[in-house]
């Protein structure tokens, strides 16, 4: 499926050049190929003012139209970036960007996200401090080991037999063991 509208390429502070508008063509077949259901793509490209300066940027826009979807916005500059002040590279990396943003669209819209894994709430039931470790008692009644490593923003100190936690629950080697945890409560809140 081809784009509804044609592929738009715009150029300031310089002439159009075949060379760049060639890229910017094989980026969007590229693009098209990638993901078909674009409907427009509209590309601008800027030169540094007195273009013949070396070691300032290029400036690559885009606008992408997807059906059901608000607009892929590109604008890539890279100030910090030498090779950025050739516009292949500048072209590369915008239509880069604009595929890892197209692969979050159509996640999004077939209704794939990256799942989080739910998290348990208990209560510290005992301290091995010495051995930087201990165990949450679980509203059913069961015990979970917790290591100070897997207690977030070095909170392990802070704890108490009784502090309230949220964590995330897992399988290890000897049994149930919390994997994250975080602290509840008046100074901890989540």
């Amino acid at each position: 499926m081809l784009m509804q509208v044609p592929l738009e390429i715009a150029f300031r502070n310089t002439g159009p050049s075949e060379a760049i508008k060639a890229e910017i063509e094989e980026e969007a077949r590229w693009l098209e190929k990638f993901y078909g259901r674009i409907t427009s793509c509209q590309v601008t490209v800027t030169a540094p003012n007195g273009h013949h300066r070396h070691g300032i940027p290029y400036k690559i826009s885009l606008r992408i139209a997807m059906p059901d979807r608000k607009d892929i916005i590109v604008n890539a500059t890279h100030d910090d970036k030498k090779e950025q002040e050739y516009p292949t590279v500048a072209i590369k990396r915008a239509f880069a960007a604009a595929r890892r943003q197209i692969e979050d669209a159509v996640r999004e819209m077939r209704g794939v996200v990256k799942p989080h894994p739910p998290e348990d709430h208990g209560r510290v039931s005992k301290f091995v401090a010495d051995q930087d470790y201990g165990f949450i008692e679980t509203p059913d009644g069961r015990e979970v080991y917790f290591h100070r490593n897997s207690v977030l923003d070095g909170a392990f100190d802070r704890l108490n037999v009784g502090s309230e936690v949220r964590f995330v629950e897992e399988i290890g080697a000897k049994g149930p063991q919390a994997s994250t945890v975080r602290p509840v409560g008046k100074h901890h809140l989540v």
